[in-house]
C-alpha cells in the first residue's frame, strides 16, 4: 500500500504537475486552471463489458496478509521495523495458518454487506501466499504447505464471488529488484543482483501465473511502482488472460479506475463528484493494514462517513482487515464490519442503481443520491442539531422516511427567522435521532409527487408565519 507520510517530502514538487486520475479536469483542485468542479454528474461512463460488474458490486473487503501477521505489527515490518532480509525470511519456517478457512473469510464479508473480495498475493516483502515456480519463497515451502490463493479463488468461484489479486511491484526478496533505499525500498543489498529487465521477466511470469492458474479473476491490484515504470504490454495480457478484471492506476499504465487511500487524497476526499470509476480504500485498524496485536481502530462513524462519501459520489469502496498469523480475522475487526454491514443494509437502497448529484443540495456535508422522483439525503458529516434545513427544496415529499430506522421523518415547509431576508420558506426535518445515532451517518429518504425539477418553487409571502404543518 502507499503511504502518504512517506510521500509527503515529495508532495510539493508533484502538486504542480499530477492532478488526481478521479478528478475531473475542471476540478478546483487544480491550481493550474482554476474553475469548479461540474455542478452536476451523471453517473460515472461504464466500461460496456464484462469489467462492469464493479458498478453493481460497489463495496469490497481488502485483505492483507503474510508473514508479517506472523509477528503482528506492520505488513511493512521488514522495512519499517528495520529488521535485515535474513532475519526476516526465517518468518516463512513459522508459516502454518491452520485456522484460515476460506469459507469463513467470506461469510463475514456477505454479513458485513460486502459483495466482492481482494487479497494480497505478494506484499512487497515478496512472499508469494501462491504455488509460484518463480521463487521458493512462497507458501507451498513452508510447514504450511498449501495455495492460499488456490482455496481462496475455489471458494470464491463456487459462491460466485468476485475475486481481485493485489500485486506489489516493488519487492524486498527478488534479487533482481533493484533497491535503491527509495520510498518503501530497502537500502542495496549486498547479495542482491539488480538488473530491471530481469525483474520485470519475474513479474510477468507471476502475473500469467495467477491470470492463468485459478480460474476466472476479477480485478488486478497493482501497487508500489516505485520506478514508475510505464508498459501497457502488462495489462493487456492481463485483459487477453482475464478479459473481465478491473485494473487499478497504481501499476504500468493509468488502468480503470483511481485509488484514493485513507483520508491522505484531499481532493478525492472533497470532490463533488467523480468522472472516471473510483475505488478508495481504508483499513478498520489505525496503525497497520495488516495484522497488529495492540491495534487501535477506527470509530464506526469515520468509517462509516467515508463508505458513505464514496458511495454516495457513484464510486466503490474497500474496507480492509487484517487476518492473524493463524488465518483467523481478529474479533474486534469482525465487529466493526458487522456493525457497518447493519447500517448498510438498512440504507442500501440509497446506494443503489442511483444518481449522484451534486447540484441538488449545494451545503457542505450533506450529499444527494436520487431515483425518478425520490431523493436519498445522505448527512455524512455530524449534524450540529437535530434539524437540517434542505435549501433550496421548499416542497413537502409525500413521504419522509429515515432509512437508518424505518421510522417517519418529522417534516416542515416553512420560514424561519434565518431567512427573513429573503421571505422564503424551505424544506425542514425536523427532531432528528441525532443523540441516539450519534455513531453512524443518517440517510433521509424523500418521495415526491412530482419530478425532482418541480422540488424548487419560487413562493411570494405575504406573511411569515408556519405555512405547513
Amino acid at each position: 500500500m502507499k503511504r502518504r507520510e512517506i510521500l509527503k517530502t515529495t508532495a510539493a514538487l508533484t502538486a504542480a504537475s499530477f492532478i488526481p486520475p478521479w478528478v475531473g479536469a475542471n476540478s478546483k483542485f487544480d491550481s493550474r486552471m482554476p474553475g469548479q468542479i461540474p455542478e452536476k454528474l451523471s453517473s460515472i461512463p461504464r466500461f460496456g463489458d464484462g469489467r462492469d460488474w464493479f458498478f453493481e458490486r460497489r463495496y469490497g473487503m481488502f485483505v492483507h496478509w503474510g508473514l508479517y501477521s506472523i509477528s503482528g505489527w506492520h505488513e511493512q515490518h521488514q522495512w519499517r521495523g528495520r529488521v535485515p532480509r535474513a532475519e526476516y525470511i526465517k518468518l516463512a519456517n513459522q508459516w502454518n495458518p491452520t485456522k484460515f478457512n476460506p469459507e469463513e473469510w467470506l461469510d463475514l464479508m456477505e454479513e458485513a454487506g460486502m459483495k466482492y473480495i481482494t487479497l494480497t498475493t505478494k506484499h512487497h516483502d515478496g512472499f508469494c501466499l501462491w504455488d509460484t515456480r518463480q521463487t521458493d519463497f512462497n507458501t507451498m515451502n513452508t510447514p504450511y504447505k498449501k495455495d492460499v490463493i488456490g482455496q481462496l479463488a475455489d471458494a470464491c468461484h463456487k459462491r460466485k464471488i468476485p475475486l481481485c489479486l493485489y500485486y506489489s511491484i516493488a519487492d524486498w526478496n527478488q534479487p533482481n529488484y533493484p533497491n535503491q533505499g527509495r520510498h518503501h525500498e530497502l537500502p542495496p543489498q549486498p547479495q542482491d543482483s539488480p538488473d530491471w529487465d530481469m525483474y520485470m521477466h519475474f513479474l510477468k511470469e507471476q502475473v500469467r501465473e495467477l491470470c492463468s492458474n485459478y480460474g476466472e479473476i476479477h480485478g488486478f491490484w497493482w501497487d508500489m511502482n516505485v520506478p514508475v515504470f510505464k508498459d501497457p504490454t502488462i495489462n493487456n495480457m492481463i485483459r487477453k488472460l482475464q478479459p473481465n478484471a478491473v485494473i487499478n492506476n497504481r501499476g504500468f499504465d493509468e488502468g480503470d479506475f483511481g485509488t484514493p487511500e485513507r483520508d491522505y487524497d484531499n481532493p478525492a476526499t472533497e470532490a463533488k463528484g467523480f468522472d472516471k470509476p473510483v475505488e478508495a480504500c481504508q483499513s478498520v485498524g489505525m496503525e497497520s493494514w495488516g495484522f497488529k496485536k495492540d491495534e487501535d481502530y477506527y470509530t464506526d462513524r469515520h468509517l462509516i462517513s467515508s463508505i458513505d462519501k464514496y458511495l454516495a459520489r457513484d464510486a466503490n469502496y474497500l474496507l480492509n482487515v487484517g487476518p492473524t498469523g493463524e488465518g483467523l480475522i481478529p474479533a474486534e475487526s469482525a465487529a466493526i464490519l458487522r456493525r457497518i454491514g447493519k447500517w448498510k443494509k438498512k440504507v442500501d437502497e440509497s446506494f443503489d442503481h442511483t444518481q449522484t448529484d451534486s447540484a441538488l443540495l449545494g451545503i457542505p456535508g450533506i450529499y444527494v443520491t436520487k431515483e425518478k422522483q425520490t431523493i436519498y439525503v445522505h448527512l455524512n458529516k455530524s449534524t450540529v442539531g437535530n434539524g437540517v434545513k434542505l435549501k433550496p427544496i421548499n416542497v413537502l415529499p409525500v413521504k419522509a422516511t429515515l432509512l437508518n430506522t424505518g421510522k417517519k421523518i418529522d417534516c416542515a415547509v416553512n420560514l424561519c427567522p434565518s431567512d427573513h431576508a429573503s421571505q422564503q420558506p424551505y424544506l425542514r426535518l425536523r427532531n432528528l435521532p441525532v443523540n441516539d445515532m450519534s455513531n453512524t451517518v443518517l440517510v433521509a429518504k424523500l418521495e415526491f409527487d412530482r419530478p425532482l425539477e418541480g422540488i424548487t418553487i419560487s413562493k411570494n409571502l405575504t406573511t411569515n408565519i408556519e405555512l405547513i404543518k
